[in-house]
Parts: C-alpha cells; sequence; structure tokens
C-alpha cells in the first residue's frame, strides 16, 4: 500500500479506524505495518491499555507509539492475530472527534474462536487536512463487564 493510499485513509474516520486495526492484524512472525500505523498517529500519541489482574486490581499500561509496538512485536512473533472493528460510534466537534469501536480479535479473519472483544476509546484530531490519532485507550470485555451501547 502506497502513502498515497494512507493518506486518503486519514481523510476520514469511517476508512482511518479500521485501517488502524489492519496495521496491527496478521498471521504469526508476519511483519506488521508498522510504517502505516506511525503515519497515522501524531508523534505525541498515547495508548492506554487497561489490565485487570487476578487479584482485582486494576493497571493502567502507558504507552507512546514506539513504545506500544515494542510491547506488541514480540506477541505478534508468535500468535496469529486479526483484530477486527465491529461496531463504530463517532462524535465530532470542529476539528475533534471521539470514535468508540467495537472489536473482536480471531486468530483469522475467518475463524469462529474469538480470542477476544472490547471497545477501544480513540480520539482524532483533524490539522486542515486529515484526522491523527492523538489518544487510545481499551478495555476487554470479561466476566461482568460486556459493551451494549451500540
Amino acid at each position: 500500500m502506497s502513502q498515497k493510499e494512507w493518506e486518503q485513509q486519514a481523510q476520514q474516520i469511517e476508512t482511518l479506524v479500521p485501517a488502524i486495526y489492519t496495521c496491527i492484524s496478521g498471521p504469526a512472525g508476519a511483519p506488521r505495518d508498522w510504517d502505516r500505523f506511525r503515519f497515522f498517529h501524531r508523534p505525541e500519541a498515547r495508548s492506554l491499555r487497561t489490565v485487570v489482574h487476578g487479584d482485582g486490581r486494576i493497571e493502567p499500561q502507558v504507552f507512546g507509539t514506539e513504545d506500544y509496538i515494542a510491547n506488541v512485536t514480540p506477541f505478534f512473533a508468535t500468535n496469529d492475530f486479526y483484530e477486527m472493528e465491529i461496531a463504530q460510534r463517532i462524535e465530532r466537534f470542529g476539528q475533534v472527534a471521539h470514535v468508540w469501536s467495537r472489536y473482536e480479535a480471531r486468530p483469522s479473519p475467518d475463524s469462529r474462536i474469538v480470542l477476544k472483544r472490547g471497545a477501544n476509546s480513540i480520539q482524532l484530531f483533524h490539522d486542515g487536512f486529515r484526522w491523527w490519532v492523538v489518544n487510545t485507550i481499551w478495555d476487554n470485555e470479561r466476566e461482568g463487564l460486556r459493551f451494549d451501547l451500540f
């Protein structure tokens, strides 16, 4: 995929968010499209993974883009992982947008096995030319927690 195609995807939220999922999806050991992933994120962008430990303790794990890439690369090296958007709700005010993006992860795009399901809360900024990811925070469904807003 060319940078011109990346630029087209960044023009609309409805194409940008699914493209991000595509960047991180693939078979075990296959390189992910980190250059395109970086292209969609502002240099100062942050990601926050919600971790709930077995003892109930809740931990936020916060990453810059490069830290996120370094954190997930070992997992992707040994695991088939395809994350796909299954629903989206966009709220926009001027140059700012918020996206609720529901996702499922599967070992292959057509697998009946669901590895996990959850929701991303994504903040975007439009600079007059394109959309940029500024922040992403997510949590996975688990016993007692299911995302039913849309």
